[in-house]
């Protein structure tokens, strides 16, 4: 009897989140009093707008087998330079997010890459820091933005759904996905994520490609920083670690493994819109906080629980020594005797 080909994680949690979400969306009048309006589903790309980059960011260093907990330091900085250097024009503000994003990325893989030491420890120190310097720039005060008309063009609508903003993040997956799969930097990333002794041996420039994903990390985290603040016309010194907690929970429904080496921009981005979708869900379903919370927590423990290396090793091992080796005899069960 042929086997059925074995469906592949990065592929089937992305599809099947982004599925049972959109359902759950399109079903909200079933359960609430509310109904599904063009707004909501503007809404929910807003969602994704201000979660996306940093989904984006964190999934590209996961796959490549590490974790870069500064994205969320680097956000609150894109965005306050933004404010406070963008007044006259907003695109000096937004270059000096991305650029500042880039040289963050860059110390942080030079460190990283050079050192090799595990990214955990030094993408949170320059968290920290990133906060520490956002706050000495604001005097610890959310900073607002003047230019009304850049504030009200980043939201606009276009298309009846989308907005600018929405627009040019999804221009972001669209971009990167491209990049990966046209070119060698996608099988290096995941080769490295994977087994990165090995990928050394191949001869694959592990430290560069370490350096540019880190620096593709602070780009993609500034920016989104940045367009944040010019959509709210206001730069906050500390986003709190919420955006954290949900770029990583759209990583891992996007396919991301936790022990890196799988994952692709268009299952991040799948796994970011089922967010923003639950996100919405829980808005229109007047949902308290703490349900919500509680939820994405359960979410992330079910992920980690499936996704953990440890546990398919020992379901294998388990399957192996239950399922009789080909041609091997069927045991007989034993008689017995009636007194």
């Amino acid at each position: 009897m042929k086997r059925l080909p074995r469906a592949d994680p990065e592929v089937l949690l992305p599809v099947t989140a982004l599925g049972v979400t959109v359902i759950a969306f399109l079903l909200i009048p079933t359960y609430t009093d509310s109904t599904v309006a063009t707004f909501d589903v503007y809404n929910t790309l807003q969602i994704f707008a201000r979660l996306g980059p940093l989904a984006l960011a964190l999934g590209l260093t996961m796959i490549a087998g590490e974790f870069d907990l500064s994205v969320v330091g680097t956000y609150a900085l894109g965005g306050m330079l933004t404010v406070q250097v963008g007044q006259e024009h907003f695109a000096y503000g937004v270059l000096a997010a991305v650029g500042a994003g880039a040289a963050i990325g860059l110390v942080q893989g030079c460190v990283i890459a050079g050192l090799r030491i595990p990214s955990m420890p030094v993408t949170l120190a320059t968290y920290i820091a990133l906060l520490g310097l956002t706050s000495a720039l604001s005097g610890g005060l959310t900073k607002t933005y003047s230019n009304v008309t850049v504030i009200l063009w980043v939201d606009q609508t276009v298309l009846t759904f989308f907005s600018p903003r929405s627009l040019i993040t999804l221009g972001l997956f669209v971009l990167v996905a491209l990049v990966l799969g046209l070119s060698r930097w996608g099988r290096e990333l995941r080769a490295i994520g994977a087994d990165r002794r090995a990928s050394r041996v191949a001869g694959v420039r592990v430290d560069r490609l370490l350096v540019g994903t880190f620096v593709t990390s602070g780009v993609l985290a500034g920016l989104g920083g940045s367009l944040l603040s010019l959509s709210l016309g206001s730069a906050n010194p500390d986003p709190g670690v919420q955006p954290l907690i949900l770029a990583a929970a759209a990583a891992l429904l996007g396919g991301v493994s936790l022990a890196g080496g799988r994952g692709s921009p268009l299952g991040l981005l799948a796994g970011i819109l089922a967010v923003a979708l639950l996100a919405e869900i829980a808005t229109l379903a007047a949902l308290p906080a703490y349900v919500t919370q509680l939820f994405y927590a359960g979410l992330l423990g079910i992920i980690v629980v499936v996704d953990a290396p440890d546990l398919h090793k020992g379901l294998v091992r388990l399957r192996t020594r239950l399922r009789p080796e080909p041609g091997s005899p069927r045991p007989i069960p034993e008689s017995r005797e009636t007194p």
